[in-house]
């Protein structure tokens, strides 16, 4: 294709495309006509990226698209319709359908603590490689670290360093999917080490209840959280490896796009669980009561992520993914099939 003699044909239809995008009113003649335009831009553009790439004509039509895109289906601002369709449609939408990656990823995970637990109390030679006794003793006798870690501090800006570090684990699984997940899979490590170590060690001492007690009462959603991150990470790792019909770059883009969305969802769970570490956990509630508190928070979220979220998926035609809206997506250039 000759590039100089492609722009100058349609030279006049990008200048009254240009135009009428930029009007405020339309007629409609005039709103029949800028759809028709637009979807000529569209596309040319496809046209000038398949067979005669140039950055110059490719920028000014992107903008010419995007202004002509914009025009047809309205500017949208964001609101609070928006974050209330995000927590109540997109969130758990996207929850329910990665469960097949986040629900085994949990149950392995938890089963892999409890066997390193078990092995770590029935093996003092395990343990002994794992912790030096004397500093055994100042993790778990009664008054130890284990017990401490929830009262030394404010429980203000204790809530606030454990949501933070959370929220960076969960940010970690989700943003590591694009290197094929593989990253995903060694802070899944590390979270279930950390997990069998503690219960192992105290088990050993002969304060599992105690432990459990401290840890139940916002383990439960910390620990999921954490889980759906990873699995939503792992997945996105494998659409890079099964793209499935679609593109390898459109599958990413739509998965990483719902991947990352749930990011702040994801933030909102641990925040809740943060409050409750630092609140309840350490409270003199007694140990029913902050046990019963975590795992009211658990299977509402569970009922909210399973249940609702199964009925937002089920909206739409199509469903819906937890990728963002239609109208907010780009136009994506037809390939064959």
């Amino acid at each position: 294709m000759d590039l100089d003699v492609f722009v100058a044909a349609h030279q006049a239809e990008w200048h009254r495309l240009e135009a009428l995008s930029r009007r405020r009113r339309l007629t409609g003649e005039e709103a029949d006509e800028l759809v028709t335009l637009y979807q000529r831009a569209t596309s040319h553009l496809a046209q000038v990226q398949a067979t005669a790439p140039d950055p110059t004509v490719e920028g000014r039509l992107t903008t010419l698209v995007a202004r002509g895109r914009s025009a047809v289906t309205g500017a949208r601002n964001s609101s609070w319709r928006d974050a209330g369709r995000y927590y109540t449609v997109s969130f758990p939408a996207a929850l329910y359908r990665s469960r097949r990656w986040w629900i085994p990823i949990a149950l392995l995970s938890l089963l892999g603590a409890a066997l390193l637990a078990w092995w770590i109390a029935t093996h003092p030679e395990v343990r002994d490689s794992v912790v030096a006794p004397d500093q055994l003793r100042q993790l778990t006798k009664p008054g130890g670290e284990y017990e401490t870690y929830y009262t030394d501090r404010p429980a203000s800006s204790f809530a606030a360093q454990v949501w933070t570090n959370n929220a960076w684990i969960a940010a970690q699984c989700l943003v590591f999917g694009v290197v094929l997940g593989l990253p995903v899979l060694w802070v899944l490590f590390q979270n279930v080490m950390n997990l069998g170590i503690g219960l192992g060690l105290m088990a050993s001492a002969g304060r599992l209840d105690l432990f459990l007690g401290l840890l139940l009462p916002h383990g439960l959603l910390e620990l999921t959280a954490v889980f759906v991150a990873a699995g939503m990470g792992l997945r996105l790792g494998w659409t890079i490896i099964d793209p499935g019909p679609r593109t390898r770059l459109t599958a990413l883009a739509e998965a990483g796009r719902a991947t990352i969305g749930m990011a702040v969802g994801l933030a909102t769970a641990l925040f809740v669980s943060g409050i409750l570490e630092a609140f309840v956990t350490p409270s003199g509630l007694p140990t029913w009561a902050r046990i019963g508190i975590g795992v009211v928070a658990e299977v509402l979220f569970l009922l909210y992520a399973l249940v609702l979220g199964r009925r937002a998926a089920a909206l739409g035609e199509s469903g819906e993914s937890g990728d963002v809206e239609e109208a907010d997506r780009t136009d994506l250039r037809p390939v064959a099939a």
